[in-house]
């Protein structure tokens, strides 16, 4: 099991992992707009594995279309902080250090700490930002992380991505949770562009993570 949490007073946003809250939809941070969506993309252990190994390569962003440059890892040893459980728990810390891993192109996977920039477009206008990793988390049975906005995007804010494998069912779930609060003038003035950029990533992600046979929540 590895966990890992990285906070840092760049971000430019307040509430730092307040996509793993519960009653996010219904509480979401000042001036935010919130958004989640759940889809079934299969079944059983090793397409969890193929699908957490795909979301923490960054798979997510590539195939819906955005660059991931200048990845960094956080200086010296990786972090393993506080997290939080399902229910938006904090979880004590954890004293492992975790070996880094790498892509074939030789891009570092997901961990806490980490900053990049994304470039693209979405809705027809950039989608340029520098982000930080805000947590990882990786379990028998749930796999993810939260990104959070340090600037240079039209919105800030935090997205959530989670692969659940769901013992009852044995079914694997893709989960992106979310808040925006516009930044550009013109989200500011248009507020339904956030909402539409946010469904047309959603949409990406979906692709990107179940091309084939995902079943809408």
């Amino acid at each position: 099991m590895r966990r890992g949490t990285f906070r840092d007073e760049t971000v430019d946003y307040a509430a730092v992992g307040a996509t793993h809250a519960p009653d996010l939809m219904q509480y979401p941070p000042e001036r935010s707009v919130p958004a989640e969506n759940s889809w079934r993309i299969g079944s059983g252990e090793e397409r969890f594995r193929t699908a957490g190994d795909a979301l923490l390569s960054w798979t997510a962003q590539r195939a819906a279309g955005l660059h991931v440059e200048d990845v960094r890892p956080a200086a010296g040893p990786t972090y393993a902080g506080v997290s939080f459980d399902a229910e938006g728990n904090p979880v004590a810390p954890s004293k492992r250090e975790v070996e880094q891993r790498f892509d074939a192109e030789g891009t570092p996977f997901v961990g806490p700490g980490m900053t990049l920039t994304l470039r693209g477009r979405v809705s027809g206008m950039r989608a340029d930002a520098e982000l930080r990793v805000i947590s990882v988390n990786e379990e028998p049975r749930r796999i993810g992380f939260v990104l959070g906005t340090v600037g240079g995007s039209v919105v800030s804010g935090e997205e959530l991505f989670e692969i659940d494998w769901r013992e009852d069912t044995d079914e694997v779930w893709f989960t992106v949770r979310a808040f925006d609060a516009p930044v550009s003038v013109l989200y500011r003035f248009v507020p339904g562009l956030v909402k539409r950029r946010r469904k047309e990533l959603f949409d990406r992600y979906l692709r990107a993570i179940s091309p084939l046979y995902a079943t809408p929540l």
